[in-house]
């Protein structure tokens, strides 16, 4: 469930940075994604999924905030759209796996 409450947190910041917003949201949003993402590789790795522990440790370098990666506005939309997407998916598709008796 805790899994399930970052993930939605964080596909809500990904789809508002879509939005003109100050440029210390953008900051904020960066600094909360790699905490999140560092927490979802953490939970990804103690249930044994490797795939989604690399996966969420390349996205928390890729939002991280320190060594700002410059892609462009709207390339960042684009990156921002699909991990949120990805994000809302992968709780749907989890609770999908798990009630037909499916485990990762």
């Amino acid at each position: 469930m805790k899994i399930n409450i970052i993930k939605i947190i964080l596909a809500v910041l990904f789809f508002i940075c879509v939005a003109k917003m100050p440029y210390g949201y953008y900051q904020l949003v960066r600094f909360i994604a790699l905490i999140g993402f560092a927490l979802l590789a953490y939970f990804a790795n103690e249930n044994g999924s490797k795939i989604e522990t690399v996966i969420f440790i390349a996205l928390a370098i890729l939002f991280q905030p320190i060594i700002k990666i410059a892609l462009g506005r709207s390339l960042w939309n684009i990156i921002d759209v699909i991990v949120g997407a990805y994000l809302v998916l992968s709780i749907f598709f989890k609770a999908s796996n798990s009630k037909n008796g499916r485990t990762n």
